[in-house]
């Protein structure tokens, strides 16, 4: 690639990202297929290298940074404002549901979706075009990624209950088309994430379900809400894997930020609400409770001990990864959404 040669390095831990750094001059390029997004440290720099690129391939300044792989991008005095408004209301479109009637939650508070339950739904392959459309919908939609998840997880054979929930989880956005993701002006001094397992929660698998979501700062930069790969034989199991995987991510975004010149000096917090997963992740004695689990996961462990996680309790009531792993009441589900920074374009801006 031409910004190889001009300067940039590949980076190591994002194969789309590319980082420039001379003397006390910076530059991040992220490029998919044909679209880039540069941020450059001055605008001189961001000429020349322009400049520079023109003359290896044909290529069009948009400006400001608008609009990327169907993300909109609205800049503010103090923020940036994420969201797939116009794409949600295709979904919508798509399904019929332009004009229905919406709901407060996108699931509701009972149990897990069974495979088995009911008769088949009579057009899989709309189902799982509405599904898959609804996964990229979670890019700026965080709230709705546990509900997405759930309704992915059948796919392969949907029943008419699944496509209840499909429609549930539309019902929802249609409420909600103008949300989006808010990322404010920061000091990135500090990764913080909140991890929660719903033990045995698929009522076919009986594999628990893995929530955790991550800020840099005080902005969510991932989440995640997906089912464990194995049975845990204990709720302190299943969410100790779940610490196991908010670790790995925090490692992973903390080489990021190390590439791109922010390293952190300050280690990354983890909450957990169960006590005893906490206590494994500090106890370095292998015993009859543990034995059993795959010793890739005790690398949390090491990064404990090397004072680079810190894993800490946080009461059930207050802890953000529920919203990833099950159902919740409607005022808990609203108060766990605004903390996520999920919410519409206030007016003034």
């Amino acid at each position: 690639m031409a910004g190889v040669t001009i300067g940039f390095h590949h980076s190591r831990s994002d194969h789309f990202l590319f980082v420039y750094h001379h003397r006390n001059e910076t530059a991040y390029l992220l490029l998919y297929v044909d679209d880039i997004i540069l941020v450059t440290s001055s605008d001189r720099l961001r000429s020349t290298l322009m400049s520079l690129f023109a003359q290896e391939f044909a290529m069009k300044d948009l400006g400001s940074l608008s609009y990327f792989l169907g993300i909109s991008v609205k800049r503010t005095e103090n923020e940036l404002f994420l969201s797939q408004e116009t794409y949600a209301e295709d979904i919508l479109t798509r399904a019929g549901m332009s004009t229905c009637k919406s709901v407060k939650t996108p699931v509701d508070t009972n149990g897990k979706l069974s495979s088995t339950n009911g008769p088949s739904y009579s057009n899989a392959t709309e189902f799982c075009s509405l599904a898959g459309a609804l996964q990229y919908l979670t890019f700026t939609r965080p709230d709705i990624s546990y509900a997405v998840q759930q309704i992915c997880l059948h796919m392969h054979d949907p029943k008419e209950c699944h496509m209840q929930a499909l429609r549930r989880i539309l019902k929802y956005v249609r409420g909600t088309v103008s949300h989006g993701l808010h990322l404010t002006k920061s000091l990135l001094s500090s990764l913080v994430s909140y991890t929660d397992a719903d033990w045995g929660g698929c009522p076919d698998t009986r594999r628990s379900t893995s929530g955790y979501c991550v800020f840099l700062g005080g902005n969510l930069v991932s989440w995640s809400a997906k089912r464990q790969p194995t049975v845990s034989r204990s709720s302190a199991e299943a969410e100790y894997r779940g610490v196991a995987n908010v670790v790995s991510e925090s490692c992973w975004l903390r080489n990021i930020l190390l590439e791109l010149r922010c390293p952190l000096s300050k280690a990354t917090i983890v909450f957990c609400d169960n006590v005893s997963a906490i206590f494994l992740s500090r106890n370095p004695v292998q015993h009859q409770r543990t034995k059993h689990i795959e010793m890739d996961i005790h690398f949390v462990r090491e990064k404990v001990a090397r004072g680079q996680i810190r894993v800490l309790h946080i009461p059930t009531r207050f802890q953000l990864a529920d919203i990833f792993t099950k159902g919740l009441p409607r005022v808990l589900f609203e108060e766990f959404r605004t903390s996520l920074n999920v919410r519409p374009l206030s007016r003034s801006n």
